[in-house]
């Protein structure tokens, strides 16, 4: 441990942080080699932390903060032992740690499986209506490589930084154990807007080439950390977080931080989205189709049925389920355009998934008619025609609130 404590110093100086700091650290990573090279390396931006700084203040005048977090399965815990020890919880607890007398407020958002452009249609419902003061952002992972899901991504990005209350956002790049995430299209969103930003895989990487530090050691399968990978994550924030701490002054007054942002970079048009879950579709026509709410989906096996649902949007969306079972495929048709044909058959054996799939892009708003039908067609592997539908969403919208959803 004390080579670990002389690792750490130089650390601790630059930085500019006090011993405080070493109680979070010491115990999730002193046991891997490097710890100090590790949390340093995590560091992709300290960003402008002026938001940061003021919710640091507001927790340290004893005023309530709401602790948000948006991502996929490791936001949602995913594999972690035991509550406790997620990475969120852990941040969570550094926050009521550092300031006892502050009451916390936890939004825990996340949803395995699923990637920005679902977290963009689902972020008012599911995080915003909450008013959270501090947000950490993890798609890097469940979003592909490359630009595909940036324009999405920056739009969530842009609808929590707009919120009134101006809440502090940290961006999270999680990885695959070999090497894969967003990182590169999501960091360059990230410097457009002078954001913090954190990468599991900066930190990690260098280590697991030369072999100092097994996957094994920090993750339970190629993608999710195990409780040494989420006390890691957490470290990483909070070590960030410590570092806003120490330079907020004691006595520190509530300053407003503006809202107002840049321009973006790729698009604003993920800022005003609608979010239609099935329990929330109403049909235009339905032959054959049932509403099951223990699956929260419109759901039919019998091939030939039909239903339709109205939605507006210059893009519209489809959430539909993926299961390795019993299940069949459907035509999907926007007005009069090319339809589309979605498998609901998958052929990984782990469990099922909510995808989301851009069915059409530039059209006027609308409203738009969308067409199901259950085909005869259905995976040769499959045993059955089963198929559920999730929901609809959409973008393009005008109006005085930057997202709009169901009631």
């Amino acid at each position: 441990m004390h080579s670990f404590l002389a690792r750490l110093t130089p650390l601790i100086i630059a930085l500019g942080l006090t011993w405080t700091t070493l109680h979070a650290i010491e115990p999730a990573i002193a046991s891997l080699p490097d710890s100090a090279e590790i949390v340093s390396r995590s560091v992709v931006a300290e960003g402008d932390l002026s938001r940061l700084k003021a919710v640091l203040a507001k927790a340290q005048r004893g005023e309530p903060v709401t602790l948000g977090f948006i991502g996929g399965s490791i936001t949602q815990g995913a594999i972690a032992t035991k509550p406790a020890n997620r990475y969120v919880n852990r941040v969570a607890d550094w926050w009521k740690t550092t300031f006892p007398h502050t009451r916390f407020t936890l939004v825990n958002a996340g949803i395995g499986a699923t990637n920005s452009l679902y977290g963009s249609l689902r972020a008012q419902r599911d995080l915003l209506s909450r008013s959270p003061d501090f947000v950490v952002v993890d798609f890097a992972v469940n979003d592909k490589a490359g630009p595909e899901l940036a324009e999405s991504y920056e739009g969530l990005v842009r609808q929590i930084l707009k919120q009134p209350q101006a809440p502090a956002v940290v961006l999270l790049f999680m990885s695959r154990n070999d090497g894969i995430n967003a990182q590169e299209w999501q960091e360059k969103i990230g410097s457009h807007y002078q954001l913090p930003m954190i990468s599991y895989r900066n930190a990690f990487w260098p280590e697991l080439q030369s072999g100092r530090v097994q996957w094994s050691q920090i993750g339970a399968d190629y993608i999710h950390p195990n409780n040494q990978g989420h006390a890691s994550t957490a470290t990483f924030i909070t070590t960030l977080l410590e570092k806003g701490r120490v330079s907020v002054p004691v006595d520190a007054a509530s300053s407003p931080v503006s809202p107002t942002l840049p321009s973006p970079v790729l698009s604003d048009a993920f800022e005003r989205t609608t979010l239609l879950e099935a329990a929330d579709l109403q049909p235009l026509n339905n032959e054959g189709w049932t509403y099951m709410p223990e699956k929260k989906a419109w759901v039919s096996s019998t091939p030939g049925s039909v239903i339709e649902f109205k939605i507006s949007g210059t893009r519209i969306f489809l959430m539909d389920y993926h299961i390795n079972g019993p299940m069949g495929k459907v035509r999907v048709q926007v007005d009069k355009l090319p339809p589309v044909t979605r498998d609901g058959w998958f052929e990984k054996t782990w469990g099922g998934y909510r995808e989301t799939l851009t069915l059409v892009q530039d059209i006027p708003a609308g409203p738009h008619r969308v067409r199901f039908e259950l085909l005869e067609e259905a995976h040769p592997q499959s045993t059955g025609h089963e198929f559920q539908i999730l929901g609809l969403g959409a973008t393009g919208l005008t109006g005085s609130h930057s997202t709009e959803q169901a009631p």
